[in-house]
């Protein structure tokens, strides 16, 4: 005899209780993400909204801006932007913008130049002991700015290079290193050593395979690290405002003349706040794409 596998009889389903196991879990699923998704635009509005508020408050009369509760239907004027960009009271913006231009464009440069080389070193052709490295460019980072502020200013004063720009220069790309270093190391570990190699093999040296090899597979890092060390000595001023006077004015110090004995102006504050913010914006607009690139790098092997 041979055996027979038993079939269902026809009209017979299988167990009702499993049915809706399977179409429960991709619902829950689907929830879970709804919820996250209504989470993270709350978060998102959460730290929008300030920036929003000082948009609009940029757009009002100070009369309007310094009222309790705030008139949000007040008429909107540009006489705070007309004062920041005018130069009839003394305070002409324009110095101050390029001065923190050229610290931040300068010492972003820089700072690309140095750690490209020395995250090459510490990740692609790694030294003797490269985590102690690693650990020592972190372990600069632990000093807090103020505790270095007295050593720096009488260095500069002594020097003569108090109110120089260069100055600012030197100290950003100092500040803003360790973290491209490290930025870079962990982009450039995710380089296919293959690459390197057949180029090394075509007789690319050191420099070639830097920039035409190396350079291109990264630029998402490269440019994410850039971004965040040009925010980074945009927004510094603890050492603009001690070390610099008249000439090496960077825009944040600019910002402080704008809070004065007479009063707070906030509708004439918001407008420079604003205006002095456009350039970080505008970078990481038109960044956005490599930034998400670059912080996302060897995120998804």
């Amino acid at each position: 005899m041979t055996a027979t596998t038993p079939t269902p009889a026809a009209g017979i389903s299988a167990p009702a209780g499993r049915a809706p196991a399977r179409s429960g879990a991709p619902r829950g699923r689907s929830l879970r993400r709804a919820g996250l998704a209504v989470l993270a635009w709350a978060a998102g509005a959460l730290f929008f909204l300030p920036v929003a508020w000082m948009a609009l408050t940029s757009f009002h009369s100070e009369a309007d801006a310094a009222s309790n509760p705030p008139a949000l239907t007040a008429p909107l004027t540009l006489d705070g932007y007309r004062t920041f960009f005018g130069t009839s009271s003394g305070n002409d913006p324009w110095p101050p913008l390029i001065n923190s231009v050229t610290a931040s464009v300068c010492s972003t440069l820089l700072v690309l130049l140095l750690a490209l080389p020395a995250a090459y070193a510490l990740s692609i052709r790694p030294v003797r002991a490269w985590r102690d490295a690693l650990f020592f460019f972190l372990s600069t980072k632990m000093l807090p700015v103020v505790a270095g502020l007295l050593p720096v200013f009488l260095f500069a004063r002594d020097s003569g290079l108090l109110d120089n720009i260069w100055l600012l220069v030197l100290l950003y790309t100092s500040m803003n290193l360790p973290i491209a270093v490290w930025m870079l190391q962990s982009f450039l570990v995710e380089v296919p050593a293959s690459v390197i190699e057949a180029a090394q093999l075509d007789g690319a040296r050191l420099p070639t395979v830097l920039g035409r090899v190396v350079a291109p597979v990264v630029l998402p890092g490269v440019a994410a690290t850039a971004l965040i060390c040009f925010i980074f000595s945009w927004n510094e001023m603890l050492f603009a405002r001690v070390l610099t006077g008249v000439r090496a004015e960077t825009a944040p110090v600019f910002l402080t003349r704008f809070v004065t004995s007479q009063g707070l102006f906030l509708a004439q504050l918001s407008a420079a706040s604003i205006a002095i913010s456009l350039p970080v914006l505008a970078a990481g607009f038109a960044a956005q794409d490599k930034l998400v690139q670059g912080l996302s790098l060897g995120a998804v092997k």
